[in-house]
């Protein structure tokens, strides 16, 4: 029902930023809510972000809290990440996915997923 693909990885520096995107297929787009997950080498995939239909509601993991920030273009089918004062931590392939879950909890009530971007914080 739904396609998504990530952009805007790379290597940065510590302290620094680096917004990701989540482009979308489809006509229903704002139906779903969209999060942000992250899986670094050696560890379990994480949650990161995720916010809901409209984009009036967002919720993070303490980890990011106050550092990242998601929002949401339903005209441009498109969710975005944006990452300030990163640190090696942050280092992970991150994915968004999609689900029609109110209020979903767990990583598999998101039933769509991307391929994942790469992000490498140097120090």
């Amino acid at each position: 029902q739904v396609q998504l693909v990530e952009s805007g990885g790379g290597l940065v520096q510590a302290g620094g930023s680096l917004r990701l995107s989540c482009a979308a297929s489809g006509r229903t787009f704002s139906s779903y809510w969209i999060g942000w997950f992250r899986q670094a080498p050696g560890k379990e995939r994480e949650f990161v972000t995720t916010i809901n239909r409209s984009g009036s509601s967002t919720y993070y993991s303490d980890s990011v809290k106050g550092r990242f920030t998601i929002s949401r273009d339903n005209v441009k089918n498109t969710v975005y990440l944006q990452m300030n004062s990163l640190r090696p931590e942050d280092t992970a392939v991150y994915y968004c996915a999609a689900t029609t879950v109110f209020f979903p909890s767990t990583q598999r009530e998101y039933h769509y997923w991307g391929q994942g971007t790469q992000v490498t914080v140097s120090s």
